[in-house]
């Protein structure tokens, strides 16, 4: 953690890197439509207009809200949408925010507020229910337009890191909601009424992990579409720690001859979850496993497309503690146009990479491999 910091201040990061401009997309007949964003700055002007824009109901929550020029937006944004009579219903995760002055976090009581609690009673007696911090991100406004994805707010997210986010409109607006009305009347009273009517929609699915209730199906969503895999899988991953089922799942595609690429920064905002996770390089690259690393940026994306058709974007990283652990939420889409410009999404981020061989890994340094030894027995906490 000491060399780590010290490379933060000897080589700080450029905040230049290849980007994709936001494209809107139709997915399938039932009027939904899908805007895929890849640079914060682009992203936030959008969400901060909608909110500007409402007339009925806001629900924002975030993992992260930093107290900076961007979050300051947000905050105000949410305030003046409430003194306009719009209802604003504000969740955020107290443990993640704990570097944040809890002063920024107060609102007019026209707003309506749950910080999730840092810990919650139960989890000092090991129940598993009471445990995982909330890392989601949503944005719903009058129930016509949605966000979700990697994105935290704040001004380092704006223009420093490589991140991808969905803006829905149409219909599957009310999955997100949903999901926003769950977790609220989960863990806050009053309760929010139910928003809407559902629709079903077989090309578009919101996916949920739900600790209180033991529901991680999120991980399931990876392994069925990897093993359906005949052609590529793509995925871009901020930590990528696969557990042992999500590794040979890959290693097989690969075997089957599908083309297998896993994106990766090659430093990422958390050195211990790097050294951990290089732990398993040499057995996905045996495998067949192509692994690129994204250079001089922290890519925080968390996607994947396989085989062109299926496509997933969200907030759940590739590990213990979001696939099994953490409330998380993924949209899953079957649409080729939208599997196709996450391709080209790919394809763009790969100039900003390097790929690592097998060759160079088995020459790396003794104390790499040493690092690699010691913080191995501690991936499953990951």
């Amino acid at each position: 953690m000491g060399v780590n910091h010290w490379r933060r201040k000897v080589r700080p990061r450029r905040a230049v890197f290849p980007r994709t401009a936001p494209v809107e997309l139709p997915v399938g007949d039932s009027g939904t439509r899908v805007t895929v964003y890849t640079y914060g700055e682009d992203l936030f002007e959008d969400m901060l207009a909608a909110i500007r824009g409402a007339w009925h109901r806001v629900l924002f929550e975030s993992y992260i809200v930093k107290d900076d020029q961007v979050g300051q937006r947000f905050k105000e944004a949410l305030i003046e949408a409430a003194e306009r009579g719009v209802e604003v219903y504000v969740v955020y995760d107290g443990f993640a925010n704990l570097v944040v002055p809890r002063s920024f976090f107060r609102f007019p009581p026209s707003v309506h507020v749950l910080r999730y609690p840092v810990f919650r009673p139960g989890v000092l007696l090991l129940n598993i229910r009471k445990s995982g911090r909330d890392h989601r991100k949503i944005l719903t406004v009058d129930g016509e337009v949605g966000f979700s994805g990697g994105y935290n707010v704040g001004s380092l997210y704006a223009t420093n890191w490589r991140d991808t986010h969905l803006r829905l409109a149409g219909p599957a607006v009310w999955e997100l909601e949903n999901a926003f009305v769950d977790f609220w009347n989960r863990h806050r009273l009053p309760e929010l009424d139910r928003l809407g009517e559902a629709a079903w929609d077989s090309h578009l699915r919101l996916h949920r992990n739900v600790p209180e209730l033991l529901i991680y199906p999120i991980r399931a969503v990876f392994l069925e579409a990897i093993d359906r895999a005949k052609e590529r899988v793509l995925f871009t991953q901020a930590y990528f720690l696969p557990d042992q089922e999500l590794q040979r799942a890959l290693i097989d595609a690969a075997g089957r001859g599908a083309d297998v690429n896993v994106l990766v920064p090659e430093e990422s905002n958390h050195v211990i979850v790097d050294q951990i996770s290089r732990s398993q390089y040499s057995a996905l690259l045996r495998g067949g496993v192509r692994l690129w690393l994204y250079q001089d940026a922290m890519v925080h994306a968390k996607t994947a497309t396989v085989d062109g058709q299926w496509s997933t974007v969200g907030t759940t990283n590739v590990d213990r503690l979001s696939l099994t652990g953490n409330y998380e939420i993924n949209i899953e889409i079957f649409d080729k146009g939208v599997a196709r410009h996450l391709e080209e999404v790919f394809a763009n981020d790969l100039a900003n990479c390097r790929e690592l061989t097998e060759e160079e890994w088995d020459n790396r340094p003794l104390l790499s491999r040493f690092g690699e030894l010691v913080l191995a027995p501690w991936r499953p906490l990951l």
